[in-house]
């Protein structure tokens, strides 16, 4: 198993000093990747219920909460780093034009040296939503129609789509990513997410723990669609027992993340050496 680190670009790394000092304390101990949340906006009062909290409100239910662009903060950090993977954790695709994401994830792949993970999300704020001129109740289909959007601009050029909700002409869009394409790393904690990352995904991230159930269905779902379940790539987050991270390896899975409220002591690696090396013998010990 790998180890990551999530949310990357909040709390005190949303300050360049202190992100860049993580990322790079975080590539010392032999960390796999560090991985970043969106939202563009949070709009005021919002209605819509937060699905992964009892009271239906963000972490902390704070609605201004500092929260860089992923994919600039990622920019950022790329460049004072050589090996860690980026990804993000998630990016809510149906929000964004898959052109434009196309382009600005391949130009981060190419300036990283091929460093770039995307996890993708289909999202829940209806009012961001709105807010950014993109409709709710589509989001799923259009979410699919992206995945391949994506993929056909990171292919051969020209590249051409036509579906339903996107669709573009015969164009040019470069560069393209170091390997010609990108993993597109599927995001929830349901299962159309599973049964989503099962039909289109490189890999599935539930946003909480380990479900078996939700594994099991991707895996499943891929299957039955022609594809090879064993590629998938499975994500998931760290236990709070870390004995059960001898269950994970049983069952498959390819990478645990580390929240970064955990990392005080490796983001001061430099103050405090021994957090670092504390963090790279657990990693070697599932490597």
């Amino acid at each position: 198993m790998k180890f990551g680190l999530r949310y990357c670009n909040t709390g005190p790394y949303v300050d360049p000093g202190p992100a860049l000092e993580l990322l790079q304390a975080a590539e010392e101990a032999g960390f796999d990747s560090a991985w970043t949340v969106e939202h563009t906006v949070v709009p005021a009062g919002y209605g819509s219920a937060y699905p992964y909290a009892q009271n239906g409100r963000m972490a902390g239910g704070v609605e201004d909460l500092p929260l860089p662009d992923p994919l600039i903060w990622m920019a950022y950090v790329a460049a004072g780093t050589s090996r860690i993977k980026l990804g993000t954790g998630i990016l809510i695709l149906p929000q964004h034009s898959p052109v434009h994401v196309a382009k600005q994830v391949a130009t981060l792949d190419h300036l990283s040296g091929g460093r770039t993970l995307l996890g993708i999300g289909v999202g829940w704020l209806a009012e961001e939503f709105a807010a950014l001129g993109q409709p709710f109740e589509t989001r799923g289909p259009r979410t699919d129609e992206c995945v391949a959007a994506l993929r056909a601009l990171w292919g051969e050029q020209p590249a051409s789509f036509q579906g339903e909700h996107v669709s573009f002409a015969p164009m040019y869009c470069v560069p393209r990513p170091v390997s010609g394409t990108v993993p597109i790393i599927v995001g929830g904690h349901s299962k159309a997410a599973a049964r989503r990352a099962g039909r289109l995904g490189d890999g599935f991230f539930p946003a909480r723990e380990a479900p078996q159930d939700l594994i099991q269905l991707a895996r499943d779902t891929a299957e039955q669609n022609g594809r090879d379940p064993s590629a998938l790539e499975i994500t998931v987050s760290m236990p709070e027992d870390r004995a059960l991270l001898d269950d994970y390896a049983r069952m498959g899975v390819d990478r645990v993340l580390v929240p970064v409220s955990d990392m005080a002591g490796l983001a001061t690696a430099i103050r405090a050496p021994e957090e670092t090396r504390n963090w790279s013998g657990l990693i070697s010990q599932y490597a």
